[in-house]
């Protein structure tokens, strides 16, 4: 029986979630109200990060251990966590505006004098920030191609692409929690 390629479906997932983010997050004046409040979700973003970054690491141990099981459960964990966070991250931002890293009296407009009280914490965060954004885009794809190859058992190519894909997503899951800690005052 001839495998399906997952290829064309991949490309386009990779290429539909950061524009839908963008879309979200580059139209500011549009909110959505979903019925409930949303303001504790950036916390939540967190938590669930910091088990995405816990399990990576538990997938890596396991895999090590050669305790294969474990590892695909770990790795199958880490997925539904993180999108159970996508999916949270939407309804977030889509429902509320964007917080400014240094905006002290949280009213969407960074002074001078808050940018010199940020000083130059601001380049950190932004250095973070901008990094962890572009590196959540190029995991999409990388999460779900070393899925689709651990999934049809070509586990050399598998183990290959899983080296660039586990460390660049681990940085993204402890960069989003770092992110989140950083900017959380500013809520």
């Amino acid at each position: 029986m001839k495998e399906k390629s997952l290829t064309i479906p991949i490309i386009i997932v990779s290429i539909a979630i950061p524009l839908a983010v963008a879309v979200i997050l580059l139209v500011p004046n549009v909110r959505i109200n979903f019925g409930f409040d949303t303001h504790s979700l950036p916390l939540f973003h967190a938590l669930l990060n910091s088990t995405t970054a816990i399990m990576l690491l538990a997938s890596l141990y396991f895999i090590k251990n050669k305790q294969i099981k474990a590892h695909k459960t770990a790795n199958l964990i880490a997925v539904a966590l993180s999108t159970i966070f996508l999916v949270s991250y939407v309804i977030y931002h889509s429902s509320n505006p964007t917080v400014k890293f240094g905006d002290l009296n949280h009213d969407g407009i960074l002074s001078d004098d808050e940018k010199l009280q940020a000083g130059s914490l601001r380049y950190i965060y932004y250095f973070v920030l901008i990094s962890h954004i572009i590196l959540s885009g190029v995991i999409v794809p990388l999460v779900l191609f070393t899925l689709q190859r651990a999934f049809q058992e070509k586990f050399d190519k598998h183990r290959k692409l899983a080296r660039i894909t586990w460390p660049i997503w681990f940085y993204v899951a402890v960069t989003g929690v770092v992110v989140y800690l950083m900017i959380s005052k500013y809520y």
